[in-house]
């Protein structure tokens, strides 16, 4: 374990000189707890506290590993898919909230509530992610004629996954004009209790605002995982600039050089030894990437169309309309609000995009392209590090956390409902400081 840390742990700095960790204190207690174990729950139980108390929710380990090469069933249980994954309202528990009747979709909860004289439109995102939602995916095996429980492999899973997620994009869709069909001059997107997701949060970030966002940039841990990656996106990028021509040819040849550059980064490995010793090695422990939201912070008017789109920005993997919804924003946070979802938030609110209201929520970035898992040699477990950090516009770590530019006492001791009147208490604040902050949009195409 100290080994993968040492070697793979992308908030390594964060949390030796930010959260303040006594590591070696940390393993000493955990190799403690381990010897004295006695059983292997026990000892499990010794890590998974280990685990808990660098407060970085991804820092896990799987104890129940299938290590069979067995390929699943077309079976959304199997392939992962568990509404229990969602996030429950919490803005919907407002004293005065009605749904709306004329909503076409389950997966986005909306409706109204009149607050100081206006009318909020609130919008529940559950999971930035398909596999919250199993209807989904039981219309993505009609839509694409995929025989239930017949073998799905990795590409038939991304398939699906695929599908369900164009679904989520015209849901949103749909749920952000019914509330504006139906008079909301505000609108409060409720991500509390949101454990995260995918890239799509970045889609769902530009749909709920005119401002042309830009995305937060990304800094990687040093090694052969970027490295791979860094060379599969260069070989990607030089092979579309073949066939390009122009400005398109000149992008994607810059682009493909400074890939080749972080390439070059990723193999200068940086020795993270002082560091258990609280002390910050002569090198910098991660390498300068490019953003969240692919090799572009934003989106670009050369995008459009082009076939090679997706490569360098994610978002465009999507067929979504920024700004549908171009009014004053209000982004409701929890504890409970990780991963994507506080990217979502943190984007918004560094762009000036949103005012965030409830209590702060946990940051951080996660595993790419499947992370960098080791396998614990004697339990057969695994322990998974993050290997990326996503760094804020003023450039500290996400993993700091968000903070909620409305303050609202939301503690454990409270209820569904005792958190809603809590959270209407201080949404006239909230409303008044959207009003103020709502920047003049810039145009989308």
């Amino acid at each position: 374990m100290k080994e993968a840390f040492s070697t793979k742990y992308a908030n390594f700095e964060w949390l030796v000189f930010e959260h303040e960790s006594d590591l070696n204190g940390l393993f000493a207690d955990t190799r403690a707890r381990i010897e004295s174990a006695s059983s292997d729950a026990d000892a499990r139980a010794a890590l998974d506290r280990l685990a808990r108390r660098l407060s970085d929710g991804h820092v896990r380990f799987r104890w129940i590993v299938d290590h069979s090469s067995t390929v699943p069933k077309a079976n959304c249980e199997s392939l992962g898919y568990d509404p229990r994954m969602q996030g429950q309202p919490v803005a919907a528990l407002m004293p005065g909230y009605s749904p709306l009747l004329s909503g076409t979709t389950n997966e986005f909860p909306a409706g109204l509530v009149q607050v100081a004289g206006h009318k909020l439109g609130v919008l529940k995102i559950g999971l930035f992610s398909p596999l919250g939602y199993p209807e989904l995916c039981a219309a993505a095996l009609g839509a694409l004629k995929i025989v239930p429980d017949s073998p799905c492999p990795e590409e038939c899973a991304d398939r699906i996954e695929k599908w369900a997620a164009d679904r989520m994009t015209s849901d949103i869709a749909a749920q952000l004009t019914s509330l504006k069909s139906a008079g909301a001059d505000v609108l409060v997107v409720d991500v509390a209790d949101n454990g995260g997701g995918t890239e799509w949060a970045e889609v769902a970030a530009r749909m709920v605002t005119a401002v042309r966002l830009k995305s937060e940039r990304i800094a990687f841990v040093r090694g052969s995982h970027w490295e791979t990656q860094f060379a599969k996106k260069e070989i990607e990028l030089r092979e579309s600039a073949r066939s390009a021509h122009g400005k398109d040819k000149a992008l994607l040849t810059n682009l493909a050089d400074q890939v080749e550059i972080r390439r070059n980064e990723a193999a200068m490995r940086c020795d993270s030894t002082p560091f258990w010793s609280g002390n910050r090695p002569p090198c910098a422990w991660l390498g300068e990437g490019f953003y969240s939201s692919g090799l572009l912070d934003s989106d670009a008017d050369q995008l459009h169309g082009k076939p090679w789109a997706s490569l360098i920005f994610k978002p465009a993997r999507f067929n979504y309309s920024a700004g549908l919804w171009s009014g004053p924003l209000i982004v409701l946070i929890n504890d409970g609000t990780g991963s994507a979802a506080t990217q979502f938030a943190a984007v918004l609110q560094d762009n000036h995009a949103a005012v965030l209201i409830g209590s702060p929520a946990n940051g951080g970035c996660g595993h790419t392209a499947g992370g960098t898992p080791t396998i614990l040699k004697n339990s057969g477990g695994i322990l998974e590090l993050p290997d990326c950090a996503r760094l804020r516009a003023d450039g500290s770590n996400e993993m700091m956390g968000v903070q909620p530019d409305v303050l609202v006492g939301l503690g454990p001791a409270d209820g569904p409902h005792r958190s809603g009147i809590r959270v209407l208490g201080r949404m006239p604040e909230a409303i008044e400081l959207a009003l103020q902050a709502s920047p003049a949009p810039v145009a989308h195409r």
